[in-house]
Order: structure tokens, then C-alpha cells, then sequence
């Protein structure tokens, strides 16, 4: 099945509200994601409607989308943009102009064909084309038990950096970042 890979459009928050709460309700959640289900489900039309608006302006951020022939959103990444002196959203300060990619989600029906691989091509080109700043790296981080993802990450050409933080739900564990660095 073909999908069509775009960015997120102002006024289409009820998509993007419906596949974050798809995500947030996939077994893969506690490890994926920091928000829960339950903490997003209650939030105001108003933030869902802010955000995928603030996401459709490419300014700081962008969403891209994964469209199926019928319009159904099948999978959905955000890229931050992240400077050195810009604060820290999660993880260790930038040290260079850089996109940090988050919020990845497939559908469980769209794995394993291409649809990830499609949105990591679009998000990285689009953190590549930008000019101001101009970004030296993408990255990334992914939870210490989370194999398929760290699997996934390292095929596309994301190695470790080498950096790590503790889960602000589980300081035990750690999440490990990952890098793309521009050739």
C-alpha cells in the first residue's frame, strides 16, 4: 500500500490528537513515550489545536505524517529544532544546532513496509535543508529495553553517541541517545 509522507496541516488536530492517543495505547507506550495515555487523553481541545497548529508553521518543530489512501494517519514523527542556547527539553544541552526526533509512531498494520523509513527520510531532510540554523546532527533517544526501535535507529544510520540519561519515570533505567551526523 502506497502512503503519502507530508507535514501536518494547520486545523488537523483531531488526526493529530487520535494518533498520539493511538500511541500512547500501544503496548510499546511505557517505554516509548514520556506522556501517558491517560494524562493526554484529558488535555483541551485548545492544546491539541495550538500544537498541531505551532507543528504546521515549521517554526521550532515539525510533524510529518504517514497518510493511507483512505486519509487515515498510519504513523507520525516531530522534529525539534534544538540550539545551544535554547532550553533543555529532555536529555543533555545541545552543543550544536541540531533536530531531535520524537514522538515516533507506527501503526502496528503499517510496520514492516516502509512507512517508518519513509518519515525518518522526511524528517532528516527537512533537519538537513534548514538554514537558519543550520543543524550538524539529528538525534534521538530510545529506551535501554527497547531493541526493535534501537534495531531500527542503526539500520537507518543512527549510531550512540555515547550519551545517556536516567527515565524521569524509572531513574533505574536509562534512555541512550542516538545521533546522525551531517556528511
Amino acid at each position: 500500500m502506497d502512503h503519502n509522507i507530508r507535514a501536518v496541516r494547520a486545523g488537523e488536530w483531531e488526526k493529530a490528537r487520535e494518533i498520539r492517543l493511538a500511541a500512547l495505547r500501544d503496548p510499546a507506550a511505557p517505554i516509548a513515550f514520556l506522556e501517558t495515555y491517560e494524562h493526554a487523553v484529558d488535555r483541551p481541545s485548545e492544546y491539541w489545536q495550538d500544537r498541531t497548529d505551532a507543528a504546521a508553521s515549521g517554526v521550532g518543530f515539525r510533524q510529518f505524517i504517514a497518510e493511507d489512501s483512505g486519509g487515515r494517519w498510519v504513523g507520525s514523527v516531530t522534529v525539534m529544532v534544538e540550539g545551544p542556547a535554547d532550553e533543555v527539553r529532555f536529555g543533555e544541552a545541545a552543543k550544536v544546532d541540531q533536530t531531535h526526533l520524537v514522538g515516533v509512531f507506527v501503526r502496528p498494520e503499517a510496520r514492516g513496509i516502509g512507512v517508518t523509513e519513509q518519515l525518518f527520510r522526511a524528517a532528516v531532510e527537512w533537519s538537513w535543508a534548514l538554514t537558519e540554523p543550520s543543524v550538524e546532527r539529528v538525534r534521538l533517544y530510545v529506551h535501554e529495553g527497547n531493541g526493535r526501535a534501537m534495531a531500527f535507529y542503526r539500520r537507518f544510520g543512527f549510531v550512540p553517541s555515547g550519551d545517556s540519561v536516567p527515565v524521569p519515570s524509572d531513574p533505574s533505567a536509562r534512555e541512550f541517545e542516538y545521533e546522525l551526523r551531517r556528511t
